[in-house]
């Protein structure tokens, strides 16, 4: 478990480096997707809700580190949406094409929510989608292309990503 941890956090890190430098320079209307949070829902489902847990807390922190946002929030978002998806391992069948951009048009939208609630929870402090706003809808979109391509690449890493099965 602690090596399939340890992996998603390289590629969350490697992610959220990509997503704020190279990405930004092509944003549409300055919105990336997040790749980290594709990241996270990968090995969620390959290794179950406790690795999500873990893997969504600590790329979570370390995304905190590395923007604006309050310390906490996205290690809480990334703990909840890691833990929600590690319950649907084996469940279903990972498919190639459908399953991977359900799950992260579903996680993309489970940030949005989770992001609602603490800023009608805690005020001002929490930044908020306007639904009125173009911004979510365009990382929805975003999220669930990218979502197909990434689990295409991440599936090539399967064997250091997925945990050993005890004999």
């Amino acid at each position: 478990m602690i090596r399939s941890i340890a992996w998603t956090m390289l590629f969350s890190a490697a992610a959220a480096i990509l997503q704020s430098t190279l990405l930004s320079y092509i944003a549409l209307y300055r919105v990336v997707p997040d790749l980290a949070l594709v990241v996270i829902v990968f090995s969620a489902y390959v290794n179950g809700s406790m690795t999500g847990q873990l893997s969504g807390f600590f790329s979570g922190i370390l995304l905190d580190f590395l923007s604006a946002a309050p310390l906490g929030l996205n290690a809480l978002i990334r703990t909840l949406t890691g833990a929600i998806t590690g319950l649907l391992k084996g469940v279903f069948f990972l498919d190639i094409f459908l399953l991977p951009m359900i799950l992260c048009a579903v996680a993309t939208l489970f940030k949005a929510l989770c992001l609602l609630l603490l800023h009608l929870l805690l005020g001002d402090v929490v930044p908020v989608y306007p639904i009125a706003d173009p911004t979510l809808w365009i990382e929805l979109g975003l999220n669930t292309v990218c979502g197909t391509f990434l689990f295409a690449l991440l599936r090539i890493f399967n064997p250091i990503f997925a945990e050993r099965r005890k004999r």
